[in-house]
């Protein structure tokens, strides 16, 4: 069951945000998956011309159980009282919804199966992210961005070559799925950019004018256009550069068919006709050839145009193939300037398809490659890397020959996933420009590589870790202590390595596991088992459900006595629970961690509120009110907990398959009577602005 989420006021912006959500994700089977198809419409009541309506499609799943539009249309658009979208302070919205049951691979590793790893989605970043595998596996670009010149004054938020080495590097080194916010936001993408979906086209020229004169030289092509009088001796040329080509889907069969329109010759004749100097007006014929074709050809397929009789921007899903093989020097180089050169052969090979999936409104980008010019292809679909036939690379992403409308009024999904990009490769330099440097590992890179998977990097966060930490999750992983370890060594070996480097006696360590939840968030899952700990590190890995990475990470627990030196951890049930606390400042605007606590499950946050105070350096009688923090986003989304319920009533409760329990930490907001003004807070039903006084 699906229900719409409306923000009338919008979500961070000034447009009306619409989204469907799955109201019982947190209940569903685990690894549970849906794929809807759907379409927002805003009704207008006067007169359905005025009607918006945004299709889009997505994969329903525990971690995005919610997807829309943030930015369905302007709030400028739904006041407009001529448009009538509110009459008499009702808004109709409709969702026609098309679901079909996914098979889920929760488990499913990309750097494993297939030798290579996904790009994050950062919101509506899939034309990114498909555009960057498909320049990524391009080598000898690869290698251009790596042998970039950089300043040590460089840093990766304001320079796109040292964001986009820093991205190729972790695709070549990550055991896991990489994140593209460095590189969006050294573009000037800051967070509410990634949402709305940018053109492919348009991003690949907006990157090129950035990068430097070798890596262009690859992409760069020369052509002329010219004008040519029929009936006196005139002829005007003018020589022009390009990086890619941008070719006619519509009234064409196929890539040669588009092609011969793209040098079709124009009639200049009757009131079109062309000032020729001296000569005065004169019928012409104005047309385009190659001078030379570059070693790397992008071609664009015009899949969207705007329809004028409808008045609307629309997609084209013609059908439209394009070959594996393609050969431009064809019937005596039919393309080509007479007087080109004749060198190089223009015979060309598929590298990559770039495809789009969805209507004009909202879509799917997804990638599919072959990284070595072999016959395997590869799906590059945002986090997920899978192998694929050439028929779903080819063939399936030629477009429909059918009509595309189905009964519920939703394009069908297969039928509206078509290419929109292809990068072709010239024979003739595909051995420079593939250059040996494939991610597929040589014998001796082999040997390293299984050398390295005998080992295992242990990450142990402590609370001094946490305490430090002034951003959104719990700790940052990247700055706590690792150990590495070989897998078939006894946990008991990282409890002597953690004892020597913390100082904690073994006898006095617990070690609790951590877990990834919807919010994308790292919370702990719960202590480690006496039989867990009997295990080997590898084993343990294995066995912790820890499948966000190839890093097993623990948080040590470390319990301190009267004389602030560590003391055996104290027996627990699964009536406790371990919380930890931040503290909201309203006039510093300042959220920070400040502790943790265990508690009983049938005690109320009152029989703590004298500890927390202690804890923040309030008096002890001081009012204060907790608030559990359930998502981030543009504003902390969180929960109020009732003071004089329980917690184990009010469900702050986490694993049920874990010895202790554990819930998302909670949210000191502060003392009352210093909380003058307003701050944003989002409950589950919908975002309101809080005023304390």
């Amino acid at each position: 069951m699906l229900r719409i989420l409306v923000f009338p006021k919008g979500n961070g912006n000034d447009c009306l945000s619409v989204y469907l959500d799955v109201p019982d994700s947190a209940g569903l089977e685990y690894g549970w998956s849906r794929y809807a198809q759907f379409g927002i419409s805003v009704i207008s009541q006067i007169h359905t011309r005025y009607t918006i309506r945004k299709d889009t499609q997505h994969d329903f799943n525990a971690r995005e159980s919610d997807w829309g539009f943030t930015s369905l249309m302007p709030l400028s658009e739904l006041h407009d009282p001529n448009r009538r979208f509110l009459v008499n302070d009702t808004c109709i919205i409709e969702a026609n919804v098309s679901v079909r049951v996914t098979v889920s691979h929760p488990l499913y590793d990309s750097k494993k199966e297939t030798g290579f790893v996904g790009l994050n989605n950062q919101g509506a970043s899939c034309y990114l992210n498909s555009l960057i595998q498909t320049l990524y596996h391009l080598p000898y670009f690869r290698k251009a961005v790596c042998h970039t010149p950089i300043t040590e004054n460089d840093m990766p938020s304001g320079s796109i070559p040292l964001a986009l080495q820093n991205l190729f590097s972790e695709l070549q080194s990550s055991d896991n799925t990489v994140t593209s916010k460095e590189f969006m936001e050294a573009f000037g993408w800051i967070t509410y950019n990634s949402f709305p979906q940018h053109d492919v086209k348009e991003f690949f020229r907006t990157l090129f004018e950035k990068l430097e004169e070798k890596m262009k030289k690859l992409f760069e092509g020369h052509h002329v256009d010219f004008i040519e009088c029929i009936n006196v001796n005139y002829k005007s040329t003018r020589r022009g550069l390009f990086y890619d080509l941008q070719l006619d889907v519509k009234g064409c069969r196929d890539v040669y068919a588009a092609l011969d329109k793209y040098v079709e010759k124009e009639c200049l004749k009757g009131d079109n006709k062309y000032h020729a100097g001296s000569y005065g007006l004169q019928d012409a014929k104005k047309g385009l050839l190659f001078i030379d074709l570059p070693p790397i050809l992008p071609i664009h397929l015009k899949r969207f145009e705007y329809d004028f009789i409808r008045d609307t921007m629309v997609k084209l899903n013609d059908y439209f193939e394009f070959p594996l093989e393609l050969d431009l020097d064809i019937e005596g180089g039919k393309y080509l300037l007479p007087e080109a050169g004749r060198g190089d052969k223009n015979l060309y090979t598929l590298h990559s398809v770039l495809v789009h999936s969805g209507g004009v409104h909202g879509g799917h980008y997804s990638a599919f490659i072959r990284p070595n010019l072999s016959h395997q292809w590869y799906k590059f679909d945002d986090e997920r890397v899978t192998k694929v036939d050439a028929k779903e690379a080819l063939e399936e992403q030629y477009g429909s020959k059918e009509l595309l409308q189905t009964n519920s009024g939703l394009n069908d999904y297969q039928k509206c996933s078509n290419a929109y990009m292809l990068v072709y490769i010239r024979e003739s330099e595909k051995e420079k420009i593939m250059c040996n440097e494939s991610l597929r590992s040589d014998d001796g890179q082999k040997e390293q590589n299984k050398k390295d998977e005998e080992y295992l990097t242990v990450k142990v966060a402590i609370d001094e870790d946490i305490k430090q930490h002034r951003d959104l999750d719990l700790v940052d992983h990247d700055k706590v202590k690792s150990f590495h370890i070989q897998r078939q060594e006894p946990f008991q070996l990282l409890k002597e390595k953690v004892a020597s480097e913390f100082g904690v006696p073994v006898k006095c360590q617990r070690f609790w596991l951590w877990a990834k939840h919807q919010n994308h968030t790292r919370r702990l899952n719960g202590p480690l088992t006496h039989v867990e700990e009997g295990q080997t590190i590898g084993q343990l890995k294995e066995a912790s459900n820890n499948t966000f990475d190839e890093v097993l990470k623990l948080f040590l627990e470390v319990e301190l006595g009267s004389d602030l030196h560590p003391i055996p951890p104290p027996n627990k049930t699964e009536d406790d629970i371990l919380l930890f606390f931040k503290l909201y400042d309203p006039e510093i605007e300042e959220l920070r961690i400040v502790g943790r606590l265990f508690v009983k499950s049938t005690s109320k946050p009152t029989d703590i509120f004298a500890k927390l105070n202690a804890m923040v350096g309030y008096a002890p009688d001081e009012e204060i009110e907790l608030y559990e923090e359930m998502k981030f986003g543009a504003n902390v989304a969180c929960e109020r907990i009732e003071p004089n319920s329980t917690f184990q009533s009010t469900k702050v409760r986490g694993s049920k398959h874990r010895e202790m329990h554990l819930q998302d930490y909670l949210l000191l907001a502060s003392r009352m009577e210093v909380c003058v003004g307003s701050f944003s807070l989002a409950t589950s039903n919908g975002v309101f602005d809080a005023l304390v006084t």
